[in-house]
C-alpha cells in the first residue's frame, strides 16, 4: 500500500501532547530519512496516516471488558475473585458456578455477569487465527532461550525514557528499586508460559492463565494509576493504554529478531512473520484490540519508525530510577556467597554487556550502567559459534529440535536459579508506592 503522507492528524483524532509524531516527523533530518526511503522501496518509512490517527486515538483507550470485571469483581473482593479467576482458568466457568452453588446455596449460573463477558471474549478464537503459525512463532520464543530476556530487557530501557510508559511503572514500583528483578522474572515467566507448546490455543494451559493474570494486573494498575495527581490524561493518553500494549508486543517481534542478528541469532522472514501472528494472538489474550496490529515486517518497521519519532524523553528522574534499576538488580545481594554469588556477578555484568548492544549508544551514555568490558568480548566470542548453530539447524535435519530443546532447558534453570524457590504471582492487588 502506498501511504499518503503530510496532513497532520486528522481533525477528530486525539493525540498525547507528549505524542509528538506530527510535529518530528517534518523535522529535516526525519523528512530526509523519509524521502531516502521511498526512494529506495517506493513507500513511506511510516504508515498510512489512517493507521497513524487510529494508533493515537487508541492511546486514549483500555480494556473495558477487563476492566468491568475489575470493577464489579475484583475491586470488591479481591481474594474471593482471585480464587474464581483460578478455578475458572483451571477448570472453566461451570466449575466456578457449581462451586458457588455448593458454598452458599445461590442458584444456579451465580457467576457475575462482568465475569461471563470476560471468559465469553478471551474464550472465543478469532476466525484468522491460524494455529500452525501461532505454534511457530511461539517455537521462536523457545529457541532464543534466555536471549529473549535480555534483548526484551534492553530494548524495554529505551522506552523507560517516555513519562507515558515509566510514570506507571514508577508509581507501581515494581520495576524500579529492590524489587525491579522480582518482576522482570515475573515478565520472563509470562514469556516462558505463553510459549510453551500449544499453550495460547489449549484451553486451562498455564500459559492461557498467565495471560489472563497478567491482562488483569495490567487493569487494576490502570485503575490505580488514572486520576492520580501526577497522571496527566491530556499530554499522555491513557495509562498502559491499547497503544503502548501494541508497542508491547512489537517489542517482542520484529525488532528483537533483528536486534538478535547482533549475537548470531539469525531469525528468517517466515519466522518473524509467524511470530508476528502469534503475537496478535497473544494480544488478543491480553485484551489488545488487534485489528490493525502489523502482519507484516515492513509494516512492523513503520510503526516502530513512527514511535521512534513520537518519543518526547519526558520521563526525568522517573525514568532513570527504571533504567538504571534493571541491570542493577542483577548484582550480587548482601549474603550471596559461592556459586550464589559468582552466577550473580556473571549476569550482571553480561546484562549490562547487552544493554550495550540494544540500547540506543546516546540513550545508555545518560544512565549509570555497569561496565560493558570485558563482558562484551564473551557476547563476541559466542558469534561465531551461535552464526553456526543457526546455519546447521535451517541445514541439517534434527538440529532444530535439538537447538529448541537445549534453549528451552537452559531458560528453565535460568529462571529457577533466579527466583530461588519464589513463585510468580502477578499479583493484582498492591498498592502505589506514591
Amino acid at each position: 500500500m502506498t501511504a499518503v503522507h503530510g496532513r497532520g492528524p486528522a481533525p477528530t483524532t486525539r493525540v498525547p501532547t507528549a505524542f509528538t509524531y506530527w510535529e518530528t516527523r517534518r523535522r529535516p533530518g526525519w523528512a530526509r530519512a523519509d524521502r531516502t526511503i521511498r526512494r529506495l522501496t517506493g513507500t513511506s518509512l511510516f504508515p498510512p496516516d489512517d493507521l497513524a490517527d487510529a494508533f493515537c486515538e487508541s492511546l486514549f483507550h483500555g480494556d473495558p471488558v477487563a476492566e468491568r470485571f475489575v470493577d464489579e469483581v475484583y475491586t470488591p473482593d479481591p481474594a474471593r475473585a482471585r480464587a474464581m479467576l483460578d478455578r475458572a482458568l483451571a477448570d472453566g466457568l461451570d466449575a466456578v458456578s457449581a462451586e458457588l452453588d455448593r458454598s452458599d446455596g445461590a442458584p444456579p449460573n451465580t457467576v457475575p455477569a462482568a465475569m461471563r463477558d470476560l471468559f465469553a471474549e478471551f474464550e472465543t478464537t478469532p476466525e484468522w487465527v491460524d494455529p500452525a503459525l501461532v505454534d511457530q512463532g511461539a517455537a521462536v520464543w523457545r529457541r532464543w532461550g534466555t536471549m529473549l530476556f535480555a534483548v526484551a530487557g534492553g530494548i524495554t530501557l529505551e522506552m523507560y525514557t517516555e513519562a507515558a510508559v515509566a510514570t506507571p511503572l514508577s508509581l507501581a514500583g515494581g520495576y524500579a528499586g529492590d524489587n525491579a528483578l522480582r518482576r522482570f522474572l515475573e515478565t520472563c515467566k509470562f514469556w516462558i508460559d505463553t510459549s510453551e507448546p500449544g499453550a495460547l490455543l489449549r484451553p486451562g494451559s498455564e500459559g492461557r492463565a498467565t495471560a489472563m493474570k497478567v491482562r488483569v494486573m495490567h487493569v487494576a494498575v490502570r485503575r490505580k494509576v488514572d486520576g492520580h495527581p501526577e497522571w496527566h490524561r491530556e499530554k499522555w493518553g491513557y495509562p498502559i493504554s491499547q497503544g503502548y500494549q501494541m508497542l508491547t508486543l512489537l517489542g517482542g517481534s520484529t525488532v528483537p529478531a533483528l536486534a538478535l542478528r547482533l549475537v548470531g541469532l539469525q531469525t528468517t522472514a517466515d519466522e518473524i512473520r509467524a511470530l508476528l501472528h502469534f503475537q496478535k494472538f497473544l494480544g488478543h489474550l491480553l485484551g489488545v484490540n488487534v485489528e490493525r496490529f502489523p502482519t507484516t515486517i515492513a509494516d512492523s518497521l513503520r510503526l516502530t519508525a513512527m514511535v521512534a519519532a513520537s518519543r518526547s524523553h519526558d520521563a526525568g528522574e522517573h525514568g532513570r530510577e527504571l533504567v538504571e534499576s534493571y541491570p542493577a538488580s542483577f548484582a550480587p545481594r548482601p549474603g550471596q556467597r559461592g556459586l550464589a554469588r559468582l552466577r550473580a556477578r556473571y549476569n550482571h555484568g553480561i546484562h549490562g554487556a547487552y544493554t550495550a548492544l540494544f540500547m540506543n549508544p546516546a540513550t545508555r551514555s545518560q544512565y549509570r550502567m555497569p561496565p560493558v568490558f570485558p563482558w562484551i568480548l564473551l557476547v563476541l566470542a559466542r558469534f561465531p559459534l551461535l552464526t553456526l548453530l543457526e546455519i546447521a539447524r535451517r541445514t541439517v535435519p534434527g538440529v532444530a529440535g535439538v537447538v529448541e530443546r537445549v534453549a528451552v532447558a537452559h531458560r528453565l534453570r535460568w529462571y529457577r536459579a533466579q527466583m530461588d524457590g519464589r513463585e510468580a504471582d502477578f499479583d493484582a492487588n498492591g498498592a502505589l508506592r506514591r
